[in-house]
């Protein structure tokens, strides 16, 4: 292991047997076939199991649907990259010689997905409990005080209900295209609504963002009108 991460470690306030495993968390495809992709896809689910949980627990009053926003913007890209960089984990990562003359130790997409590995790599060497307790710590402040906008209907629902409180039909969403490798896709969305000629293009990294994206601009466009 590099000594490096072992400040990394004091910083996250855990210890990995497992030492090859914070390496491959920390290293991006550009680096190496032997890569953090499988963490990350481990560490997403466990992320979100436990954020889950623990807002179920600490929030009694909120419905179903706020839980589910709140969750979405705890985990969202944005907010796992502003954590990744609360502990410096760009310094960590193992980046190819593109992705580091191009800046990727800061992106917000790398950040975000490294700081999922090592999740997974914590919850593979030490368990749920462990890997809960890093967790409730590098969000205790978010959790503690959810943001405000995270609470208010996504795009979609706010399309929808102004279109029902209208008697207008459900939207329809369809995918125009999808570029990129099965891991790493990008989605082009149209979003038609019946009686309005114009439709509303929106992108994202995986659909139901492209058709967030989308259902914005149509309600941003109609209600402008």
């Amino acid at each position: 292991m590099i000594a490096d991460y072992y400040r990394l470690l004091h910083e996250l306030g855990v210890e990995i047997d497992q030492s090859e495993l914070l390496e491959k968390a920390l290293t991006h495809r550009s680096k190496s076939s032997k890569n953090y992709e499988r963490l990350e896809f481990l560490g997403d689910s466990v992320l979100g199991f436990l954020i889950a949980a623990e807002l179920y627990g600490r929030y009694p009053d909120l419905s179903e649907g706020e839980l589910t926003r709140l969750r979405a913007a705890l985990v969202r890209k944005e907010t796992l990259a502003s954590i990744a960089r609360d502990i410096d984990l760009g310094n960590y990562l193992r980046l190819g010689g593109g992705e580091l003359k191009s800046g990727g130790f800061d992106r917000d997409s790398i950040l975000a997905d490294s700081l999922e590995a090592v999740i997974g790599a914590i919850f593979v060497d030490q368990g749920i409990e462990t890997a809960r307790t890093i967790i409730l710590r590098l969000f205790s402040s978010r959790l503690a005080k959810p943001e405000p906008d995270a609470l208010e209907k996504d795009p979609k629902t706010l399309l929808q209900e102004y279109l029902q409180k209208n008697a207008i039909d459900t939207p329809e969403y369809s995918v125009d295209t999808v570029e990129g490798a099965a891991h790493d896709q990008y989605f082009v969305v149209t979003c038609k609504i019946a009686g309005i000629k114009e439709t509303f293009s929106g992108e994202g990294r995986s659909r139901k963002k492209a058709e967030q994206d989308a259902a914005r601009k149509a309600l941003t466009a109609i209600t402008e009108q």
